[in-house]
């Protein structure tokens, strides 16, 4: 890249220096600290990879049953978050609720001095809390009272719990374990190079997060979930299909869920998750959206894969969440209760050689302009 050469929105241009995740996507690989998500998913749980990401290794069996219970003692929030919520419409979305409460629980945990205690303690606060906010306001905007955590039940068969009220197949708390595992990281995103801008300024840590909840919530980061599942209630049928994308590619629109600006082959997460749609329909019943997006893919992949555009993490996802009886406004909150992982570990690499990000731009305005006064203006 030539010096000073504008690139619109940064593509290319390495933003930071980083050992959390490798991505390559020509080959479709994903690895975070070195080890492939394959091998996360089979076997290791959300909490450890979690653990992983943020402290750079795989915990010792006593330090992971250190973590949990910490996180475990974290899950209920003050009662003032509760009113706030309270407070709250209940048309409004859940990612701006959610971005409000953790900018809230920094009015409670203030910035101290960067030590081991305080790390662990802000890491396995925000890791615990995200997920209590997100299904209390879900049942609040019902009129319901919070269904308080359950501490029996590990990380994600407890949100299952307090998002329903009732106790998960333990199967389908571990498909959902799974789909946090693989959306806890994914390099610089526009989310996390939101988070890297606020944490470089010392912002209080909980402000960092909301940052990087804001910029999530946009329609092409982690928004575009809930995108695909209307364009398959759009499309309606299988017989569907063909005319559709062809329409949406003569008018040159987005297909949501398809291309991705790192990945030119299939995004190996939405095959993780391909993989586990089929499961669970298998054992639950099959979804008619589920084939409407199997034949999107197979179009598709004649029409656009000589450009690389193939399904990325979030074509396949929405189908599992709803599947989970997730409601589709919060496929996003689960994002974000997932990604907090990583944006935690780049908040940890951030701090630990801390430069300010201060970039330039390219000009393109006037000059040595006159001032014209008011009376003068016509």
């Amino acid at each position: 890249m030539a010096d000073g050469e504008y690139k619109p929105g940064l593509e290319g241009v390495p933003a930071t220096r980083s050992n959390i995740s490798f991505v390559d996507g020509q080959a479709g690989i994903l690895e975070y600290r070195g080890i492939p998500i394959q091998e996360l998913t089979a076997h290791s749980t959300f909490l450890e990879t979690a653990y992983l990401l943020i402290f750079g290794e795989l915990p010792k069996q006593s330090d992971l049953h250190s973590f949990e219970q910490a996180i475990r003692g974290h899950r209920r929030v003050k009662y003032r978050i509760r009113d706030m919520i309270k407070s709250f419409p209940e048309s409004g979305h859940p990612m701006d609720a959610l971005q409000t409460c953790v900018a809230g629980l920094g009015l409670f945990y203030p910035l101290q001095e960067m030590d081991p205690n305080y790390v662990f303690g802000t890491v396995t606060r925000l890791l615990s809390k995200l997920p209590t906010m997100v299904a209390m306001f879900h049942q609040m905007r019902q009129g319901n009272d919070p269904i308080p955590p359950d501490d029996s039940l590990d990380h994600s068969a407890n949100f299952l719990y307090m998002l329903s009220g009732k106790k998960p197949d333990p199967w389908l708390a571990r498909i959902f374990d799974t789909c946090l595992i693989l959306h806890a990281e994914h390099t610089v995103n526009a989310s996390t190079f939101a988070l890297l801008v606020s944490a470089s300024t010392l912002a209080n840590p909980y402000s960092t997060l909301a940052t990087a909840v804001g910029t999530l919530s946009g329609l092409l980061h982690g928004g575009a979930n809930q995108e695909v599942m209307m364009m398959l209630r759009q499309i309606g049928s299988v017989e569907n299909v063909r005319s559709f994308i062809e329409d949406k590619l003569a008018k040159k629109q987005r297909i949501m869920g398809l291309g991705h600006r790192v990945y030119k082959v299939k995004d190996p997460r939405a095959i993780t998750l391909q993989r586990i749609a089929e499961e669970l329909f298998e054992r639950y019943g099959r979804d008619k959206y589920y084939d409407i997006a199997v034949e999107i893919e197979r179009v598709c992949e004649e029409l656009l894969g000589p450009k690389g555009i193939y399904p990325n993490v979030d074509f396949y996802s929405g189908l599992v969440y709803a599947k989970l009886g997730i409601p589709e406004d919060l496929f996003t909150p689960v994002f974000a209760i997932a990604r907090a992982a990583g944006w935690l570990a780049h908040w940890r690499e951030q701090l630990s050689d801390n430069r300010l990000f201060r970039p330039t731009q390219v000009y393109t305005g006037e000059r040595h302009q006159r001032y014209i006064p008011l009376a003068e203006r016509g």
